[in-house]
């Protein structure tokens, strides 16, 4: 019965079209909407149907994913454009972006205050484009404990794992943790090859030093691949690295996390500079005056 359900994403950009691609080949009912028709219409041929609106595929859903840039767009999607409203009674809202701590804590609440009859779950992700497209996603979810089974077909065709972390908003709060890491390694493999450059290394001579270091996880790994061929196109882009790691700050003290915040300083200069559309390690190409 589950697996029947039908499931409406809401947002196909760079996440949410390999998600919704997904759930197609896992063989759920799927109906797609985006703000620009032509990545809809990209899904119709693994069998997704097009929705003209986004209140029109929130109306035909058991389960509908938010999974866009930030608050602003996902406020836009359900209040502005009337998805909420347009949910059934007893539908999930699985809301799928990164949006911190008190965007979460907002939605959470407007649907408490305008559908009450529809459940909130917290579920973002860990895991940037190619993760998406492959199905192997981490899922950080938080809601009500009713909702897992319903969900449980879209999320194991979503991710490599589901991880339930309590009422929703905790797994955004987890998020913030995995933001936080993911900035110091992304910024610790930049500033190593800036390093190199700096005092003379290439960096295929950091390449052939680290790989294999038991130090060096397989994430930076691959980066440092990338890096080596001077390959900043983006998996993860700047501008959006620094959102994240920008909410982590919005839901502690910064006082007390003066490391993360000299960083989010000096993301925040290389986006100005026109990085932002690169990938989150192009900080290494910022920071030196050619190519890394």
């Amino acid at each position: 019965m589950a697996q029947q359900q039908t499931v409406a994403f809401l947002g196909l950009g760079g996440m949410g079209r390999g998600m919704a691609a997904n759930a197609l080949r896992a063989g759920l009912p799927t109906v797609v909407w985006n703000r620009t028709p032509r990545s809809a219409e990209a899904l119709s041929d693994l069998g997704a149907q097009v929705a003209g609106s986004a209140a029109e595929a929130a109306g035909r859903a058991a389960i509908a994913v938010t999974m866009v840039t930030d608050i602003d767009a996902v406020t836009a999607i359900v209040v502005d454009q009337g998805a909420l409203a347009a949910l059934p009674p007893g539908a999930i809202w699985a809301q799928m972006s990164t949006i911190g701590v008190a965007g979460t804590e907002r939605l959470a609440a407007l649907v408490r205050r305008e559908r009450p009859d529809v459940v909130f779950v917290d579920a973002p992700v860990a895991g940037s484009r190619g993760p998406a497209e492959a199905g192997k996603l981490s899922i950080y979810a938080s809601g009500p404990t009713e909702a897992r089974d319903r969900v449980a077909p879209l999320f194991d065709a979503l991710g490599q794992r589901t991880l339930w972390v309590g009422p929703a908003g905790q797994g955004s709060r987890l998020k913030l943790v995995n933001n936080i890491l993911l900035a110091f390694l992304a910024e610790g493999v930049a500033e190593s090859v800036a390093m190199a450059q700096a005092v003379g290394i290439g960096t295929e001579t950091v390449l052939t030093a680290l790989v294999g270091n038991p130090i060096v996880a397989p994430w930076a790994e691959a980066k440092l691949h990338r890096m080596a061929r001077d390959d900043y196109s983006p998996e993860f882009t700047l501008s959006l690295a620094l959102k994240d790691l920008l909410l982590a700050l919005d839901a502690v003290d910064p006082a007390e996390f003066t490391v993360a915040g000299c960083l989010a300083a000096q993301w925040r200069r290389a986006v100005d500079r026109g990085f932002g559309g690169d990938d989150l390690t192009v900080i290494a190409r910022a920071m030196t005056p050619g190519p890394a």
